[in-house]
């Protein structure tokens, strides 16, 4: 028999990544959060969308283009925005085989504004029929299974694609938080400049990335990696190629991982003495996919002299963590928004 009433969601509206958990069933999309467009005028027209439309990064024919919807955490581009969530929406609900519109909880950073919390939920609105909003540091901390709910301090970093959030979470409510608008892209584009700058050579986003996955990492242990980059070069505008060492990347990226660290380093000191004992004993959390980057934990941990965890599954925590309060809505009441 089809489900003929609608399971409720759980959105990741995620700058590099879109995820959705239907209640009960678990993580039922998982898209990056990229559409190509064509232009008609004034017109929009969709393309591709998800994996599709990124394969086409840079490879798009003249009147195309590949356009990411949402920068920083919030929506840059309303009106693709909504084709983007209209078209991955469809997408899961054929999947759950439910005729009516779902309920829909979708994760946001902490230092959205009212603004952007209408944008969200007017992109939404028209395929669900009720859309709430629950803080991306909550979500990811419940995630990790941490105890959100108890008279103790946890320290939850997400490091995403656009912002990285940081809180300090006890008894179901955010004690101290701080959202930083650099993460996974400013890695990307802290690659891009410093290979024009060092190695007069112009790469684009996907290499930037690639680069980042395969030999990018926060600790000198991974200086010895290397890898051979194609691009374009600036001085004579032929196709170029070299190859590049973790060391190169680790100080290109450097910057950007002192300002997170700067960050935590806030969190800790705005933290009352009463729960810092806590945080001190079960350590900090860290989610997100820029958890991912090699030897990033040591590194924090080094430079703050605090225990840090990795999540089981860095990518998926916030839509997770949003999908165990649908599931468990009386435990985690009055989370969301």
């Amino acid at each position: 028999m089809f489900r003929l009433v609608a399971r409720d969601l759980a959105i990741d509206l995620g700058t590099a990544n879109t995820l959705i958990y239907e209640k009960g069933v678990g993580i039922v999309l998982n898209e990056p959060s990229v559409v190509a467009i064509r232009y008609d005028g004034s017109r929009k027209i969709p393309v591709a969308f998800g994996a599709e439309a990124k394969s086409m990064l840079g490879r798009t024919p003249e009147g195309v283009k590949v356009v990411r919807p949402v920068r920083t955490g919030v929506i840059a581009d309303f009106e693709v925005a909504g084709m983007m969530l209209s078209h991955f929406l469809s997408k899961a609900r054929r999947k759950s085989k439910s005729f009516f519109k779902p309920r829909v909880i979708v994760g946001v950073p902490s230092g959205i504004t009212e603004v952007e919390k209408r944008a969200i939920r007017d992109s939404i609105e028209n395929e669900a029929r009720e859309v709430r909003l629950i803080d991306e540091a909550m979500a990811a901390a419940i995630g990790c299974n941490l105890p959100v709910t108890e008279a103790t301090a946890s320290l939850i970093v997400d490091i995403g694609g656009g912002t990285t959030d940081i809180a300090v979470i006890s008894l179901k409510d955010i004690v101290y938080s701080v959202s930083v608008r650099q993460g996974g892209d400013a890695m990307d584009e802290a690659i891009i400049n410093y290979m024009r700058r060092r190695h007069h050579l112009l790469i684009g986003e996907a290499t930037a990335e690639l680069m980042k996955m395969t030999i990018g990492s926060a600790h000198p242990d991974y200086d010895g990696q290397e890898m051979e980059v194609r691009g374009r070069s600036l001085t004579s505008g032929a196709p170029a190629s070299l190859v590049v060492s973790g060391k190169e990347i680790r100080e290109a990226i450097s910057e950007v991982v002192g300002t997170l660290v700067a960050a935590i380093r806030q969190a800790l000191e705005n933290t009352p003495p009463e729960l810092s004992g806590d945080i001190l004993a079960a350590g900090l959390a860290l989610a997100g996919g820029g958890a991912l980057l090699k030897g990033l934990d040591r590194h924090i941990s080094e430079e703050l002299n605090i225990q840090v965890t990795i999540a089981e599954d860095p990518l998926a925590a916030v839509v997770q963590g949003a999908g165990k309060c649908l599931d468990n809505s009386e435990l985690y009441r009055n989370i969301w928004f």
